[in-house]
């Protein structure tokens, strides 16, 4: 059974658990929450800063008034994710978004101590983590495991509709 949650929800939901952890964890202070996100290419990082923007402000949170953002693209450049993903350590974000594998292995090579929440392909195939039940160390989010199981969807249609056919 797959769950379909509109992307907007999902942004929010995503964007709340980022700022949110740091604060569960004990981080709880009286300075803005810096969040740092780190993202593969210029177009997803535009898009995705503007879906997390406004899913962080419908909860409340207002960039430049209670959160602040680092953004970091490595524009499509692999190379540059460890780069990108140091700096944000550097600049001691409070919780580190990492969007895609890619950006995920970097920050987790970049930190054990900051939280970072991963939007990223199967994270225990990978070995992100050791169970999504229970990923341990610094790092949760959400699978996109469900984007592999789609070719089983349309063998399961196939074996139950056998008379099924392109028309």
């Amino acid at each position: 059974m797959t769950i379909t949650i509109p992307r907007r929800r999902f942004i929010t939901l995503f964007g709340s658990a980022a700022v949110s952890w740091p604060s569960a964890v004990g981080a709880q202070q009286k300075k803005l929450s810096r969040i740092g996100a780190l993202v593969l290419g210029n177009a997803d990082g535009e898009l995705f800063r503007l879906e997390l923007t406004e899913g962080l402000r419908s909860s409340g949170y207002i960039e430049g008034q209670n959160v602040l953002l680092e953004f970091r693209s490595a524009e499509g450049k692999l190379e540059r994710l460890p780069e990108l993903a140091a700096e944000l350590v550097a600049l001691k974000v409070d919780v580190i978004v990492a969007v895609y594998t890619p950006c995920a292995f970097a920050a987790q090579r970049a930190t054990r101590q900051i939280p970072i929440v991963i939007l990223a392909g199967n994270p225990i195939e990978t070995g992100l983590v050791s169970s999504l039940a229970r990923p341990g160390g610094n790092i949760t989010g959400i699978s996109l495991v469900a984007a592999e199981l789609h070719g089983k969807c349309v063998e399961l249609f196939r074996d139950m509709l056998p008379t099924l056919s392109r028309s």
